[in-house]
């Protein structure tokens, strides 16, 4: 990861994470309820770090006039599945979409579709299932995820 806006959001959810490996691993209450902000926060970091790379690489290839409509365009992205992103990358550059399609087809798509959607039920106050191990798994695909879209925009 070389964007300062990613790296400083992922290091305070690695901090987030390493707090929360250390609880006793008896408690799965406690875990339980860790587990759910995790996953909220997880999902902001998947939304933002999109939001970043992408208003990064606006800066860089075009005028400051274009630069700022898609950062305004940006501000639009909620809730992120995978489909939003594909078809987000896809307005920037067809191939990359392409690629990016079969990069992510399988695992990596299901955890970010998991992310967004556990979210929404833990916002809307429904019971998830999500466990600290499964967030976890989850947080280091959307890592793997948020990688391929910043290699692709050569950042």
């Amino acid at each position: 990861m070389k964007n300062t806006e990613v790296i400083r959001a992922k290091q305070k959810l690695d901090n987030v994470f390493a707090k929360v490996a250390q609880l006793p691993p008896d408690d799965i209450e406690l875990q339980a309820h860790w587990a759910r902000y995790l996953c909220i926060l997880v999902s902001g970091f998947l939304e933002t770090s999109v939001r970043a790379i992408y208003s990064e690489y606006a800066t860089k290839v075009s005028n400051s006039n274009v630069a700022n409509f898609v950062k305004r365009k940006l501000e639009d992205l909620q809730n992120p599945k995978m489909e939003k992103i594909l078809q987000l990358t896809g307005a920037f550059n067809s191939e990359w979409e392409s690629n990016l399609r079969i990069a992510t087809e399988g695992e990596l798509k299901d955890a970010i579709n998991s992310i967004v959607a556990n979210r929404n039920n833990i916002a809307h106050g429904q019971d998830v299932g999500i466990t600290y191990a499964r967030i976890k798994e989850y947080y280091e695909k959307a890592v793997k995820v948020i990688n391929i879209i910043e290699n692709q925009c050569n950042l």
